[in-house]
C-alpha cells in the first residue's frame, strides 16, 4: 500500500514538473509565439537573417545587387502602382530609377498593393506624420517577421531578449479604449511595463521611481525627450537608477534626436549604456549603435544611400538625404524612398558595415532666414540648448519660427528665464546664424506633445519656399 502511494506521488510530481517546463518554456517564447500566431513567421525570418549576415564581403555585395534588381522586377510586373510611378522609365540603371516620397504615397491603400495581396493577408499600419505627410502602409508577412528578426538581433548585442527582458516602456498610448487595450496587451506578450509620457511630473516620477524599486527591469526603452526628462528628475534626487534597480542593463532611446550632453546624462544617471536607435515603422528599423558606439546600418534588409539635391549618390562622409530600399517589402514598394531625414555615412564605412555617422534632422526642419540662408531647424535648438540648460532651471524647451525673421522659445521651468540669459540666446542667435532675428520667449507649464506622445523639437509654421 505504501509503495502504491509513493507511486502515486512520484507519478504526480513528474506530471506537475512536466506542465511546468511546458508553461515554462510557454512564457519565455510568448513574444515568438505571438508574432506566429499572428502569421508573421518569425523563425523563417531569424534563418534567413542568419543566412545573410554569414556571408563574406564578396558574397554580401553579390546579394545586395542581386535583391535591388529583384524587388524592382518584381513590382514591375506586380504593381499597377508602382509600374505607373516609374513612367517608362529605364530601370536598367539603378541610378535613373524614380525617387519616391511620402506624398507620392498618399493615395488608397489598396491602389498600392501588390498582385495577390489585400488589406487582410498583410500588415498594415500607418506613419507617425511627424515628417507632416502621414499614409498608411503595409507589409509582407514575411518582411514584418524580418522586421522583428532585425530588432531583436540588435538588442540581442546587449543580451536582451524580447521573450525574457523586461522593459520599462516609455512610450505613448492610445486613450481610445480598443486601442488602449490593445496596447496593454501587446505589452504583456513584451514583457513590458508602459511609463506615460504625457506626464513628466516630479510626482509622475516618483511613482516610476517606486516601480523600479519593486520590479526586476532589464532596460528602458522609449522616447529620447521624456527619457531625458526622468535622468534630469534623478540628478535632482541625487540617485543612480542602477543603484535602486540592479537588474537593469541598458537604455535604448528612440524616434528623437539624441544629444550628445543628453546621453552623458542618462548613462550617469541611470549607470548603464544609453543606446540610439534610429527606424521608421514604413520601413524597419534602420540604424542601431553596437557596444563600440557605431551606429550600424541595418543593410540586410534595407539599402540606404545619401543623394544631394540632383539625385546623385553623395560619397562617404557628405551629408545628404536618406534615401532607403526595402529589399523584401513584395506587399508594397519602397525602392529608393525619400525617408524625410538628412544624415551623413561615415568614412570609415564598408559595404557590408555601414556605419551612420550622424542624422542631422528632417528636411521639412529646415528654416530660411531673411537673408535667404537656409539653416537646419536643430541648428536653433543646439545654440539654445546650450545656454537655456547649464543651470538646470528649465526642463524642456522647443523652437518655433512664427515668420521669417522670428522664433518662439517655449519652455518648461519653475521661475521665468533672467533676462541676462535671454540676451545671451539672442546674441548667438546672431553670431551663429545671422542680426536682426526676433527672439520671443514664452514659459508654461508643459509642453504639448503629439498624439503619440513624441516631442517635436523645432517646427516652423511659415510656408518656405522649395
Amino acid at each position: 500500500m505504501l509503495l502504491f502511494a509513493a507511486k502515486i506521488i512520484a507519478f504526480t510530481l513528474k506530471k506537475q514538473l512536466f506542465y511546468k517546463n511546458i508553461l515554462s518554456q510557454f512564457h519565455l517564447n510568448l513574444f515568438d509565439l505571438s508574432l506566429q500566431f499572428n502569421g508573421f513567421p518569425i523563425k523563417k525570418a531569424q534563418q534567413i537573417l542568419k543566412g545573410i549576415q554569414t556571408q563574406s564581403d564578396s558574397e554580401f555585395e553579390r546579394y545586395i545587387e542581386k535583391k535591388k534588381k529583384e524587388i524592382v522586377a518584381y513590382h514591375i510586373q506586380n504593381n499597377n502602382f508602382y509600374k505607373e510611378f516609374l513612367n517608362d522609365e529605364n530601370v536598367s540603371d539603378w541610378n535613373s530609377i524614380p525617387i519616391m516620397t511620402k506624398r507620392d504615397l498618399q493615395k488608397p491603400l489598396q491602389e498600392r498593393l501588390s498582385k495577390g495581396y489585400n488589406l487582410k493577408n498583410v500588415y498594415v499600419n500607418k506613419t507617425s506624420g511627424s515628417s507632416g505627410d502621414p499614409f498608411i502602409f503595409a507589409k509582407d508577412y514575411v518582411c514584418h517577421a524580418l522586421t522583428w528578426a532585425v530588432i531583436k538581433n540588435r538588442f540581442g548585442w546587449y543580451g536582451l531578449d524580447f521573450n525574457s527582458s523586461k522593459q520599462a516602456r516609455f512610450y505613448g498610448i492610445p486613450l481610445d479604449k480598443t486601442g488602449y487595450y490593445k496596447e496593454r496587451f501587446k505589452d504583456l506578450l513584451s514583457s513590458r511595463l508602459r511609463f506615460s509620457v504625457f506626464d513628466l511630473s516630479d510626482a509622475a516620477f516618483e511613482n516610476y521611481l517606486k516601480k523600479f524599486t519593486s520590479t526586476p527591469f532589464d532596460y528602458l526603452n522609449g522616447y529620447t525627450s521624456s527619457i531625458v526628462q526622468f535622468a534630469k528628475f534623478l540628478e535632482r534626487k541625487n540617485l543612480i537608477l542602477k543603484a535602486v534597480c540592479p537588474t537593469l542593463k541598458a537604455c535604448v532611446v528612440t524616434s528623437e534626436m539624441l544629444f550628445v550632453a543628453d546621453k552623458l546624462l542618462m548613462e550617469k544617471q541611470f549607470g548603464i549604456p544609453v543606446i540610439n536607435e534610429y527606424g521608421a515603422s514604413e520601413l524597419d528599423l534602420i540604424a542601431f549603435q553596437n557596444v563600440e558606439n557605431d551606429w550600424i546600418i541595418n543593410n540586410e534588409t534595407l539599402y540606404v544611400e545619401i543623394l544631394d539635391s540632383n539625385n546623385r549618390v553623395l560619397p562617404l562622409g557628405e551629408e545628404g538625404r536618406i534615401v532607403i530600399t526595402s529589399l523584401y517589402n513584395q506587399a508594397h514598394p519602397f525602392i529608393r524612398y525619400d525617408i524625410g531625414d538628412i544624415g551623413i555615412l561615415s568614412e570609415k564605412s564598408t559595404f557590408k558595415k555601414l556605419i551612420l555617422e550622424r542624422l542631422i534632422g528632417r528636411t521639412n526642419d529646415m528654416a530660411v532666414l531673411p537673408s535667404g540662408k537656409k539653416a537646419a531647424g536643430l541648428t536653433f535648438y543646439y545654440i539654445t540648448k546650450s545656454i537655456i540648460e547649464d543651470d538646470g532651471v528649465v526642463k524642456e524647451f522647443i523652437i518655433q519660427q512664427t515668420k521669417i525673421d522670428t522664433f518662439k522659445i517655449i519652455y518648461v521651468s519653475t521661475n521665468s528665464l533672467s533676462e541676462e540669459k535671454m540676451q545671451e540666446i539672442r546674441n548667438e542667435m546672431t553670431r551663429y546664424l545671422e542680426p536682426n532675428l526676433t527672439v520671443i520667449f514664452e514659459r508654461q507649464d508643459a509642453l504639448k506633445r503629439s498624439k503619440s506622445g513624441k516631442l517635436k523639437q523645432f517646427s516652423s509654421v511659415i510656408n518656405l519656399p522649395s
